[in-house]
């Protein structure tokens, strides 16, 4: 996929737009996904300033390392750049960018302290803010092809969880399963492997739970919420519950309360439907069934360039959904020293309801 298309230069007038709006006079963005939603440009986090000035009214400037440079050229055919020697000191720079003192300016959200109280001490009596507040509403849209991106990402770690067979026995340690699925994250396209948690038996009960050495067993389920970072940028992150062998009666119960939980809150997403709403819609089903305190965390997070982003799927978040906002589902019933599950896909919230990315089965899976 075109960088043009995933990252459109109009993105950065639509982020000064945004900028003066809210009576800031700049962004002042550091290498992270922020900085390359609105620029295109992966940079290295580094002791060496790099740093997008944004002002709500003139022209952006990239400030970068003189060593990176030729890199953020490449990237970012057309943004004025200025480069800054080691031992030179780059917060005068983004002053001069600036094109006059500001009285309030909007930092990366995560920014690195140290480029934080430099950038105070360059401009004193300057406010900062966070400019999450302003980025986070333009990035929770996605666009077609950020949308695509997304499907992308969603196919190639569906093929991860079509091949749990291959791994998943009884006899191997979660630690092994785990290598094996890292391995196939990357031969499915991804440019990273972001985490992988095989929780098995009573560690399934344990919703970040990562991987260990506990041998996996028949009969028992296991929790696999396995994702990584596309070349795009964009994230997957899908979660599927197993059997190896057939299940105890108790296990069936209660995986189909999950199962029908999911479905009904995925059947929630629409347009104008608040995210506290989606939320309630699985929690209740949970909550009837007599699991409710075994529910332990929100139903979903919004997914981009981050694993996790605007819009939470939450209690007490009452924003709208709109056309455009992708997000997991992904409800889960623990039972703390026996079992859990958890059933995760990513969708995006279309005119007519979810469109939903990930595509393998939902049934408790029997290896």
């Amino acid at each position: 996929m075109l960088s043009a298309e995933l990252h459109p230069p109009e993105r950065l007038e639509a982020a000064q737009r945004a900028t003066a709006g809210v009576g800031l006079d700049a962004l002042l963005i550091t290498p992270g996904s922020d900085l390359r939603y609105l620029t295109g440009y992966d940079a290295h986090a580094l002791e060496r300033l790099t740093c997008l000035v944004v002002p709500a009214r003139g022209e952006p400037t990239l400030i970068v390392p003189t060593l990176e440079r030729p890199a953020a050229e490449v990237a970012t055919r057309g943004l004025r750049i200025v480069d800054h020697r080691d031992g030179q000191d780059p917060y005068p720079l983004v002053v001069a960018a600036l094109d006059g003192p500001p009285s309030v300016v909007a930092l990366g959200d995560r920014m690195w302290a140290a480029h934080v109280l430099g950038l105070r001490a360059a401009l004193p009596g300057t406010e900062q803010r966070l400019a999450g507040d302003v980025l986070a509403e333009l990035r929770m849209r996605k666009s077609p092809a950020e949308v695509e991106a997304l499907r992308q990402a969603g196919a190639a770690i569906d093929a991860v969880h079509a091949r749990m067979g291959e791994w998943l026995r009884p006899g191997r340690t979660e630690r092994q399963v785990g290598v094996d699925i890292a391995e196939a994250i990357l031969a499915a396209g991804h440019a990273t492997v972001d985490f992988v948690i095989v929780a098995s038996g009573p560690n399934g009960a344990s919703p970040h739970h990562e991987t260990a050495d506990r041998v996996i067993r028949e009969g028992e389920p296991v929790v696999v919420d396995i994702g990584g970072t596309m070349p795009s940028g964009y994230c997957s992150d899908s979660t599927r519950t197993y059997v190896v062998g057939r299940p105890p009666a108790d296990v069936v119960d209660f995986y189909a309360v999950l199962r029908a939980a999911q479905r009904a809150a995925v059947d929630a997403v629409r347009p104008g439907v608040t995210c506290e709403q989606v939320d309630a819609t699985a929690r209740d089903l949970i909550a009837a069934a007599g699991f409710g305190a075994a529910f332990l965390h929100r139903t979903g997070h919004g997914i981009g360039l981050d694993g996790h982003e605007e819009p939470y799927i939450v209690a007490g978040n009452d924003r709208p959904l709109e056309p455009g906002m992708a997000f997991s589902i992904e409800p889960g019933i623990y039972l703390a020293g026996h079992a859990g599950a958890r059933i995760e896909d990513i969708v995006v919230c279309a005119g007519g309801g979810a469109d939903v990315l990930n595509t393998t089965t939902t049934e408790l899976a029997e290896l």
